[in-house]
């Protein structure tokens, strides 16, 4: 049967996830690879010993669990750990993500949003038959990553740095949408 892949991304705070939940709304299955890539790294998760084995007992709590927070800091600012990083986590995301996609053509769907922050960076826009990239102003997206994960303005601007910029994922795209605050407008899209 006949599938559509459309892959979503945009920028931190861009609101993609919202924008994929309105999809899925309309009847897509959502494949959110940042889910994925937290149930990789939930308690029991399976990329837990390859990260003990690579950055150590200092990423973890002591009941065994991820501190993400001190992950974060760990391969933020250090190119060498954040790809070292990546290995682990990308493989696996992607090959949950095409699972995914195969189980929701066998359930007999009609479309798949594939939700990756780095769909453009992890070659995973080769498998979309449409990309879409959000858009949102950059005050806004400041104001939403704030509010949502307490970070300070420097940390976002930091993380917005790491990321592809706009313009590069607007060149690359099927289709750019704006997202100017109200999520419901893009629906309409």
């Amino acid at each position: 049967n006949d599938i559509i892949i459309i892959g979503l991304t945009g920028g931190i705070g861009s609101g993609k996830t919202e924008a994929g939940r309105v999809l899925e709304g309309l009847g897509a299955v959502h494949v959110d690879a940042d889910a994925i890539s937290r149930s990789l790294t939930a308690p029991e998760g399976e990329a837990l010993p390859e990260i003990r084995e690579t950055f150590g007992d200092s990423v973890f709590n002591v009941d065994g669990t991820l501190d993400r927070r001190a992950l974060a800091a760990a391969v933020f600012e250090n190119p060498d750990r954040r790809r070292a990083l990546e290995a682990i986590l990308h493989p696996r995301v992607q090959r949950k993500s095409l699972e995914m996609i195969d189980r929701a053509r066998e359930n007999g769907a009609s479309a798949v949003v594939l939700d990756v922050p780095l769909l453009f960076e992890t070659g995973m826009d080769a498998v979309c038959d449409v990309t879409w990239v959000i858009e949102a102003d950059p005050a806004e997206r400041v104001r939403r990553i704030m509010t949502r994960d307490g970070l300070t303005e420097a940390e976002i601007e930091a993380r917005i740095k790491n990321q592809m910029s706009d313009e590069d994922r607007a060149a690359r795209a099927t289709k750019v949408v704006k997202n100017d605050g109200s999520v419901e407008r893009l629906a309409g899209e």
